[in-house]
């Protein structure tokens, strides 16, 4: 008997709505099935929102320091319930545009929780009844969620995680965010903007741990100016909760302190959607709450594919969209090249930004590199200095013999949006001296990239 579909996916997150789109694309009869809102934890509850929430933060700061503009304004009102409010219509836009782009690319919503019976069937539970699904493919795309940890009871109220605090009516007054990494860090922006007295608990010796070093010196500086506590090398014993009052103990350099908060944001530590999708009836192994997966998205059972944070590879939507158009090029032939998940950006939206992309200088050594470092001050660059935005700087990691752009480390007033030049740089082989030759526009942020790449050569004008 002919398969109903193609393909079918599990879950319509950015992982799971682009590879249904490309299937689309490609001729193939999709089907997603989707247990809550089209989007995804990205859409939803993730990535937009929270950017929409950090404009008003950064809209908020810019009137908070209106007097260095000339421009004096009084009776500022900050309503955080209305930047919710903001927030949830842009949501709401942008999943109104994922269904359409799935009906334009022909590929059928199945709205239902999603299970395997076998390989090639998928049996959905939803308002209208049971629906067996018969398929060719399936690509698992079920994402990620807090992982349990004994010492950080998640009540969901006080002690919540980022799905919770995206839904706050009121910023906190006292907040405690134990993580600091991405979430961590726009979190804490977010919120000080909004008035609330932050601190930041980190494990690790420094905020964002895994980036450069010399990056998260500056954020932590930053930081500090702010206004943002930082508890870094800090363990977290317990949480105890009281009357809508969390407690948190926390051990830091040998000695113990109690940490108070209206609000714990718990951002650390995710495990894979793996349970109730019928992998142990199919025989997909998991490993540590994750689906391994080879270079094309294949698990160990033919004809299932995993891709997204359920894979435990790198937990960033642009990722598991990369992701899904492998394993759907994949799956019609096309033989599509191989991720190289080292040459992945990342971007922290919070102010100031960070932006990485490769190695390290650590990393690069590590790897047995003769390296150089091009440095540029955003003190340095015009533009900056006209957005009244100078903190950070622009740093490169190079190949000293060849001058090949082995990592980029960003921190600094948009510097997110230099990472799709440094990409194609690097994608394209090319070196300082083409990075260091090209014409930029003055003034611009990205004249510092330029600079930069000059700076590794000895040969930058403006510094």
């Amino acid at each position: 008997l002919l398969a109903e579909y193609d393909v079918v996916v599990l879950g319509s997150g950015p992982g799971g709505y682009v590879a249904a789109i490309r299937a689309g694309q490609l001729s193939m009869k999709a089907a997603i099935v989707e247990r809550d809102a089209l989007g995804g934890i990205c859409l939803n509850w993730g990535c937009i929102p929270s950017k929409a929430l950090l404009r008003n933060a950064e809209v908020l700061s810019l009137i908070q320091h209106s007097e260095e503009y000339g421009i004096t304004v009084q009776g500022v009102k900050a309503d955080f319930s209305r930047a919710i409010d903001r927030s949830r219509r842009v949501v709401d836009r942008l999943t109104r545009g994922v269904a359409t782009l799935l009906r334009r690319n022909g590929v059928e919503h199945i709205s239902g929780s999603g299970s395997l019976t076998n390989a090639n069937t998928v049996l959905v539970k939803g308002a209208e009844g049971d629906r067996a699904v018969t398929t060719d493919k399936v690509i698992i795309a079920t994402g990620a969620r807090q992982r349990h940890i004994p010492a950080l009871p998640i009540d969901g109220k006080t002690v919540i995680t980022s799905r919770e605090a995206l839904e706050l009516r009121k910023a906190p007054s006292k907040a405690v965010i134990i993580g600091g990494g991405a979430t961590g860090c726009e979190f804490a922006y977010m919120w000080r903007a909004y008035g609330a007295d932050v601190t930041i608990v980190e494990l690790l010796p420094r905020l964002v741990p895994n980036g450069d070093e010399e990056v998260s010196s500056q954020l932590e500086r930053s930081f500090r100016r702010q206004g943002i506590q930082i508890a870094t090398g800090a363990q977290v014993q317990g949480i105890a909760v009281d009357d809508g009052t969390a407690k948190v103990s926390i051990l830091s350099g040998g000695e113990s302190s109690v940490l108070d908060g209206d609000a714990v944001l718990v951002a650390v530590g995710v495990e894979g959607n793996v349970d109730g999708i019928g992998l142990e009836t199919v025989g997909v192994e998991t490993d540590r709450g994750f689906i391994p997966v080879d270079d094309m998205m294949k698990t160990n059972v033919e004809g299932i594919y995993a891709i997204g944070d359920v894979t435990g590879k790198m937990l960033l939507a642009h990722v598991a969209s990369a992701q899904g158009v492998t394993a759907i090029e994949h799956i019609a032939g096309l033989n599509p090249q191989p991720l190289d998940y080292d040459q992945i950006p990342s971007a922290i939206y919070c102010r100031p930004q960070v932006a990485s992309f490769g190695m390290t200088e650590t990393q690069a050594r590590e790897q047995g590199y003769s390296i150089k470092v091009g440095k540029f001050p955003l003190a340095a660059s015009g533009k900056a200095l006209a957005l009244n935005e100078t903190e950070g700087m622009i740093k490169l990691v190079v190949d000293a013999e060849i001058g090949e752009v082995l990592g980029a480390h960003m921190i600094g007033a948009e510097v997110t949006e230099l990472l799709g030049e440094i990409a194609m740089t690097r994608l394209l082989e090319a070196t300082t001296a083409e990075l260091g030759w090209l014409v930029h526009p003055h003034p611009t942020i990205s004249e510092a990239l330029k600079e930069a790449a000059l700076a590794a050569e000895g040969e930058a004008i403006h510094i």
